[in-house]
């Protein structure tokens, strides 16, 4: 009986050296908790990545048989799998739910430089896309070894999509966005040129260094100002005179063509009206880059709050007077002359005015709407964020950053005197939103 009561003991060692090591602590034996997850609409390459916020597991083809705990693995090999299967990782790779926060930085640019929306917006529009999706694919391959470890769901490190997959994509794409800011003339394609640089040196170098967030905002001010170039460039047909072009939308054409503002299409100087619009959203895109550096740890009260200020100050100098303030204005108002007086802040003359503040006025009206959106997006996590800095609540002012980019690109269109044009950008919240709960962006 001595030797059955000693054998018991022995036989309970060797059952519980067999269990997993989670499962011997107390722990299940899993991954980490899941992390909160937002709709981020994302910048030129991603934000910075976050280590700890797993993703779904990896839909590549399974079948292979784990030697040790029994489990099915996905194939590490590229191109394995269903096409949809497929298309979901280059889904997931390119993070399309981004795209949303992109057409409106050419279409604020167009109504910056007073004019109405035609084939060269279009085609800055794709050449955007490209250049944007190229950053995407660029900054999961440069950062392949880091997800291997903090992102292993990521297609790259999954196996999905091999690393020479992403970095031709990335290629391909940037060939493929300056070849259409190309059929937009020489100036846009030396604007496109000098985006599509920031997109690689960012990706490949300066998102790690302090020069990360300033990078980041000069990408979104030269889209900006992609669009309007490539607008003023190949402007329709009677797109700057009273009456052509469908200028009921866009009060800047009629203000263009009756003090020649407009400069002659054919020199970069054609984008300058623009400018100020472009400093306002690379202001933007440079405190959420900011915000970001600090979303795996967590931690930063200050940064919050002073992103916060910016933001309100930003929103102060859309609201700070300079609407079109007439829909009769709109539809042909003879301008009043320049001078200091009859400027706004963003130093361009102001065409004939109905009653200056009235919120009653309907332009002036839709620009505090438009405005109170953006601040309603990106305000409160930050204010959340600044009370309580911990990586889930500084994630969602990363999020509420980047979605707010909409409104304030919709703000800066119907600022610049077209409506149609700032309304026609906020109907693509609701596609962003839609797209980003099947995609994440992370």
């Amino acid at each position: 009986m001595r030797r059955r009561g000693r054998a018991v003991p022995a036989v309970l060692v060797a059952a519980l050296s067999l269990l997993p090591a989670g499962r011997r602590n107390g722990f299940a034996h899993g991954g980490p908790p899941a992390a909160v997850t937002d709709d981020r609409l994302s910048g030129a390459g991603g934000t910075a990545p976050a280590p700890d916020r797993p993703g779904p597991p990896p839909t590549g083809r399974t079948g292979e048989r784990g030697a040790d705990t029994g489990e099915s693995r996905p194939h590490a090999t590229s191109g394995r799998g269903t096409p949809r299967e497929r298309l979901r990782a280059w889904a997931e790779l390119l993070r399309v739910s981004a795209l949303f926060s992109v057409p409106g930085d050419a279409l604020a640019g167009a109504a910056a430089v007073g004019r109405r929306p035609g084939r060269g917006t279009a085609l800055a529009i794709g050449a955007s896309l490209c250049l944007y999706e190229a950053g995407m694919a660029l900054n999961d391959w440069a950062d392949r070894d880091e997800d291997a470890i903090d992102r292993p769901h990521r297609p790259i490190p999954s196996g999905r999509i091999s690393p020479a997959a992403a970095l031709g994509a990335a290629g391909v794409l940037t060939a493929a966005g300056l070849a259409l800011a190309a059929r937009a003339g020489r100036p846009a394609l030396t604007v496109a040129t000098g985006l599509a640089a920031t997109v690689w040196a960012y990706d490949l170098h300066l998102k790690h260094t302090k020069a990360g967030p300033a990078a980041m905002a000069a990408a979104r001010s030269l889209d900006l100002l992609l669009g309007a170039t490539a607008t003023a460039e190949v402007a329709a047909p009677g797109a700057g005179t009273p009456g052509g072009g469908g200028l009921f939308d866009n009060v800047a054409g009629v203000t263009a063509a009756a003090t020649a503002a407009v400069p002659t299409p054919g020199t970069l100087t054609a984008s300058l009206p623009a400018l100020p619009a472009a400093l306002v959203l690379g202001a933007h895109t440079y405190g959420v880059t900011a915000v970001s550096r600090h979303e795996a740890q967590g931690g930063s009260t200050a940064v919050p709050l002073a992103v916060l200020a910016t933001t309100t100050a930003l929103a102060a100098a859309v609201l700070g007077g300079g609407e079109r303030s007439s829909w009769a204005t709109a539809r042909g108002a003879v301008p009043q002359p320049g001078g200091a007086p009859g400027q706004d802040l963003f130093g361009q003359d102001l065409p004939g005015r109905g009653i200056p503040g009235r919120a009653t006025d309907p332009l002036r009206f839709l620009v505090i709407v438009l405005t109170g959106a953006y601040l309603r997006t990106a305000g409160p996590p930050l204010l959340h964020a600044a009370l309580n800095p911990s990586p889930p609540l500084t994630q969602r002012a990363v999020g509420g950053g980047i979605r707010a980019m909409i409104p304030l690109q919709a703000a800066l269109a119907a600022r610049a005197g077209s409506p149609v044009t700032g309304l026609a950008v906020m109907g693509l919240v609701p596609l962003a939103r839609s797209l980003a709960r099947k995609v994440s962006l992370t």
